[in-house]
């Protein structure tokens, strides 16, 4: 906005925000240093947070040293993408001197996150700073305590760089809002990073953080992981801690938002997992299941022949071309590894996203209504569309609508416990499936999330890993396949494929499993990335 333009008072609160965040970003965009420069290229390398303790341990680095190198790239890529609203990075800097202090007294890394950088989604409350939604009525109104999930962060040694942008309400997989703008793909401006957790999708895929956390409603961690090469986890409800992460249509529990992490790495991934889990998250959240963590699930899974079911297709929007491909590379190297792979038909899928959506839209946007009104800012178009269907639904419909989904619940566990292998007669272990019938699109361009929010209704734990990319030259002629569009959706979605603008933009997959098995969706994935690198000759993790 000009400044000779008259603002209206929403507007003039954007426009304190903002130059808040920018004067507390700009000190970093500059560094003339050469051999500072090198040293943090090396340190921003370091994908896995196992191989950064084992450079504390060393001596190789400081804390201080990471951070600064975390800092200085995530200035950056805010520059690019519009990824960054809350910016902690002064206390950052603090926080990572008086780890450098502890272990200069003791000899001892503070926790198994000593030092480790991370940002969070714009939800997450961290004391002293804002947790907006995306609306503009929710700024300057800081967190008088930190969320239960950084108050032991911070107690395991991890340091919180900033806070991310997320679309208005949350409630989409498109990263826009009044408040902070449009955020925009790391690897093209005109596509999107995906949402809504898609500011840390973007701030990732940069290498301006090591971990990041989102959370997921209906997609929101796994679609930003898909679209933008990441490890994401959608885990159920209550394993890990969601008390003090605010969210639009709080109270609606019946198909809960849960907090989960991102990253590069799936050791980095997995052992953040574990860390917080072995704090015991429920001693500080009521709603925090007391499960602690099993090793021996996340391990035996990774020594046997498993059963995968495979979805291919969840019969309303067909995958573009090359998230075929991908899926059917992924099933022929679990073949040859001796698992058995056999067909999971999308059986129930649509009576779960139609329960997601009453759901989502049983107060009748009274919520986010609410929330917008406070400053009179506008709505972005999709929002508006999302929650201006209709009235709220009465209490006793309510209740008609949780008996509804724990039917479908029912039938789906029922259908997984009673469909045997036809090879061993053994009960699958996972489904294999895509997140999303596309890569990354235009900016508004995302239509159908069907294939991750029936996961959050089921509250089944679902993991999204990278696997593949679009290749213009490789995937070029699948455009002229021919397709019969099922329906509007799927026609839309067929006609955003275009393998020239899509070239290089990664392709995940999706491993679920029964709920509370994040284990086993990790374990499994371990096992198919040992595969993948294999095969292309990559050294594999421990």
């Amino acid at each position: 906005m000009s400044p000779s333009v008259t603002a209206t008072p929403w507007q003039e609160v954007v426009l304190r925000k903002r130059h808040l965040r920018d004067t507390a970003i700009a000190p970093f965009l500059s560094n003339d240093n050469s051999s500072v420069e090198a040293e943090s290229l090396r340190i921003l390398e370091i994908d896995d947070l196992q191989n950064l303790q084992k450079e504390y341990h060393t001596g190789t680095y400081s804390a201080e040293a990471v951070i600064k190198a975390y800092i200085t790239q995530a200035a950056l890529s805010h520059s690019k993408t519009n990824c960054l609203t809350e910016v902690n990075f002064e206390n950052a800097l603090r926080a990572a001197r008086e780890l450098d202090e502890l272990r200069g007294a003791n000899g001892n890394l503070v926790g198994p996150l000593h030092g480790v950088p991370m940002t969070l989604k714009d939800q997450f409350n961290v004391e002293g700073f804002d947790s907006t939604l995306g609306y503009v009525g929710r700024a300057f109104h800081p967190a008088t305590e930190d969320c239960v999930l950084v108050s032991i962060l911070k107690r395991l040694g991890a340091v919180i760089l900033a806070k991310t942008n997320l679309p208005q309400s949350i409630m989409w997989c498109e990263t826009e809002n009044p408040l902070w703008g449009l955020t925009t793909s790391p690897r093209a401006e005109t596509f999107t990073p995906g949402g809504s957790t898609g500011g840390e999708g973007a701030l990732l895929a940069m290498r301006g953080t090591l971990v990041g956390w989102g959370t997921d409603i209906g997609g929101s961690i796994r679609i930003p992981s898909h679209i933008n090469g990441l490890y994401g986890l959608k885990p159920s409800s209550g394993r890990l801690p969601y008390h003090g992460v605010p969210v639009s249509t709080d109270g609606q529990e019946h198909v809960p938002s849960v907090i989960g992490p991102m990253s590069r790495s799936l050791s980095s991934l997995t052992l953040t997992m574990k860390a917080v889990i072995d704090a015991q998250p429920w001693q500080l959240d009521p709603k925090c299941c007391p499960l602690p963590w099993r090793e021996d699930l996340f391990r035996e899974v990774q020594t046997r022949p498993l059963v995968i079911r495979v979805m291919v297709d969840d019969g309303v929007v067909r995958p573009h071309p090359p998230i075929q491909r991908a899926l059917e590379g992924m099933v022929d190297l679990l073949k040859k590894a001796g698992h058995e792979i056999v067909e999971w038909k999308p059986e129930g899928h649509a009576e779960c996203v139609a329960v997601a959506d009453a759901y989502y839209a049983s107060d009748g946007g009274e919520d986010v209504r609410r929330d917008v009104a406070v400053a009179g800012e506008p709505y972005i178009p999709h929002v508006e569309k999302l929650f201006s269907k209709g009235e709220g639904i009465s209490v006793y419909e309510y209740w008609q609508l949780n008996k509804r989904k724990i039917a479908a619940q029912k039938a789906y566990l029922d259908r997984w416990n009673s469909t045997k292998s036809p090879i061993s007669g053994r009960v699958m272990d996972v489904i294999l499936c895509p997140p999303m019938p596309h890569a990354a699109v235009p900016h508004r361009a995302c239509r159908w999330v069907g294939y991750t929010k029936v996961f959050n209704v089921l509250d089944y734990p679902a993991f999204v890993f990278p696997c593949s990319s679009i290749s213009a030259t490789r995937d070029q002629a699948c455009g002229a396949v021919a397709h019969q569009p099922r329906n509007s959706i799927d026609e839309w979605n067929w006609n955003l494929y275009d393998p020239v603008a899509m070239d290089g933009h990664p392709i995940g997959l999706q491993i679920v499993a029964r709920r509370l098995e994040e284990e086993k969706v990790l374990g499994v994935t371990a096992m198919m990335e040992q595969l993948v690198k294999a095969a292309t000759n990559e050294p594999v993790e421990n």
